[in-house]
């Protein structure tokens, strides 16, 4: 038989709870307007995803329980509704009477109700509690072990919730022994390059070993560090992709699913002649616009949800700063985006150039602040104490401290311009210059959001590439010369680091891979490169710890996804 689904791929926002429900009571009559009679949307829609310790309020879990109960009330009939909240047991999960601190959050589970005609008609506790990278699931909810199987329009609907699909055997195969013959998959998996082929994988498992189709359905939009990329799909019971959900924006994705039906009583009439839904494919987005688009709608989303519609970036010419240019432009518009290119004596023409190139091209309102004023006025206030200036007269060399004051008196530049507008700094720094400490704290680290924190340097420059394709708005002169901070004559990168082509593979070896010194030597790096920088990136843990969050793109990324202890004596 035939059952028509709808997926709502939704932007729920975390604590959003009443825009949570506008959103979804919208999804769901218009899936209901084209006759579905099984709506799935995403994991704790209700209270966006993840809600972190406003868990521990127990007037959020109770706003929660009356969104659920609004719901049921007003969704429309005749139209069912999976969808995810917040589940709260009777009492503590632990008698704690004995102790000093009851446990806070009670026994909470992560859920999904079964809504229909305006009653709850069941419920399923996630199992599968995932407590690794960015995930700390174990730390609020309580699992349950029971599955859940609900008729909808003659088919047997199991109820499952993210993690519980990525297992051999787990929640899906038992919905499936209890008779399950659909499989809705309620979803907030971030994005991370190569995610989707993990995804699939696991549906496709599924539904050839439960002969069931499986409905993966994905939350979308920006959290903090994480991005979700929505791009939900259905597979039928052969494990092939029938319907696909669109990338980085929200969608309602409507298709028949042949299914068995749970006995030979009659169709409905309603649903006998109802015309076919025809799924049309949307267009894929290639690797590097997934990782785009990740960026900017994770950019979008931080920015415009936390008040700020204007993005300040301080522009030099170089690179990273022109990447995330060309972002913050993509995201909030180029009219809502302030450039400041700040040079100081070192700073080649070419740059300035660049930088002003660049601006035009993005349409942002573009100034020049030079630098060189203050710099030698707090280079004679500090007097002897650093080192300042070079071609000094008694030929002291200026250090790090006075490459440093360069920077930081940029990101106070920066700064001030934001305490006047009202705008938010983004930070320029790359995953490759996080890892090994040659991000300025205080300096070029200074901001409130970090688009491009966790992009290696060879990425950076395929996304500037990729983001060319369509119109040049990143100078060619900046793809190509040689990368430098400019902070002092001369200055290569490379004539303190390693090639980008080594270092990047020694970042994704040692921070996303967990290899032994040992193991990367095997990699083909030679001993004491590979010392020194698993050195850099373990001395430079206090200063990420004090960076500007930044949207988790690889497998593994700096900030919650990698808590490495700060203070520490292993040396591998």
């Amino acid at each position: 038989m035939t059952i028509r689904v709808a997926l709502a791929q939704l932007g729920a926002q975390v604590g959003d709870i009443d825009g949570n429900v506008e959103r979804l009571l919208a999804a769901w009559q218009a899936a209901a307007d084209q006759g579905v009679e099984l709506l799935v949307a995403t994991e704790l829609t209700i209270t966006g995803y993840p809600p972190e310790d406003l868990l521990l309020k127990p007037e959020f879990v109770a706003a929660n329980l009356a969104a659920l109960d609004r719901l049921a009330a007003e969704g429309p009939t005749g139209c069912t509704a999976v969808l995810g909240f917040v589940g709260a047991g009777e009492g503590d999960a632990t008698d704690a009477a004995h102790w000093d601190v009851a446990l806070a959050t009670r026994d909470l589970t992560n859920s999904a109700a079964v809504l229909r005609d305006g009653a709850v008609v069941a419920t399923y506790d996630k199992l599968r509690l995932p407590n690794y990278g960015v995930f700390d699931e174990a730390r609020y909810f309580t699992p349950r072990d029971l599955p859940c199987v609900v008729e909808v329009a003659g088919v047997r609907v199991g109820v499952t919730v993210c993690e519980d699909l990525w297992t051999e055997e787990g929640p899906v195969q038992a919905a499936a022994r209890a008779g399950a013959r659909l499989i809705a998959n309620l979803n907030a998996s971030p994005y991370h390059r190569g995610k989707r082929h993990d995804r699939e994988h696991w549906a496709r498992h599924h539904a050839r070993r439960a002969s069931a189709p499986v409905v993966y359905c994905n939350v979308v939009g920006g959290q903090d560090e994480v991005v979700f990329d929505g791009d939900s799909f259905v597979v039928d019971a052969d494990g092939e992709v029938v319907a696909r959900g669109a990338q980085f924006r929200e969608d309602l994705v409507v298709v028949d699913l042949e299914v068995d039906r749970v006995d030979e009583q009659d169709v409905p009439a309603a649903r006998a002649v109802r015309p076919a839904i025809t799924w049309r494919p949307t267009e894929r987005l290639d690797e590097l616009g997934e990782v785009w688009h990740a960026l900017t709608r994770a950019t979008r989303d931080y920015c415009h949800r936390n008040g700020f519609r204007q993005g300040i970036v301080g522009l030099s010419g170089g690179i990273d700063s022109a990447v995330v240019a060309a972002l913050a432009a993509d995201a909030l518009g180029g009219e809502h985006v302030l450039t400041v290119a700040m040079p100081s004596p070192y700073s080649s023409p070419g740059s300035l150039t660049d930088a002003a190139a660049c601006a035009e091209a993005l349409g942002t309102d573009h100034h020049v602040l030079a630098i060189g004023g203050p710099l030698a006025a707090v280079g004679e206030m500090l007097g002897d104490l650093v080192v300042t200036g070079f071609g000094r007269p008694d030929g002291q060399q200026p250090g790090v401290a006075y490459e440093n004051l360069q920077s930081r008196l940029r990101g106070l530049t920066l700064m001030a311009l934001s305490n006047e507008n009202g705008a938010i700094v983004l930070t320029t720094g790359n995953k490759s210059e996080y890892a090994v400490g040659y991000a300025t704290l205080y300096g070029d680290m200074s901001g409130g959001f970090a688009p491009i924190k966790d992009i290696p340097k060879l990425l950076v420059y395929e996304l500037a590439r990729w983001r060319n394709t369509d119109a040049e708005v990143i100078p060619e002169a900046t793809i190509t010369k040689p990368p430098s901070a400019e902070l002092r004559p001369g200055q290569l990168d490379q004539d303190s680091l390693p090639d980008y082509e080594v270092l990047d593979d020694l970042v994704t070896g040692y921070v996303e891979l967990d290899l032994s010194i040992a193991e990367l030597v095997e990699r083909g790096h030679e001993d004491a490169v590979v010392r020194r920088v698993v050195q850099l990136i373990d001395h430079a843990e206090f200063k990420r710890r004090q960076a500007a969050p930044g949207p988790k793109i690889t497998a593994r990324a700096f900030g919650r996804d990698r808590r490495v202890p700060i203070t520490n004596g292993w040396r591998g």
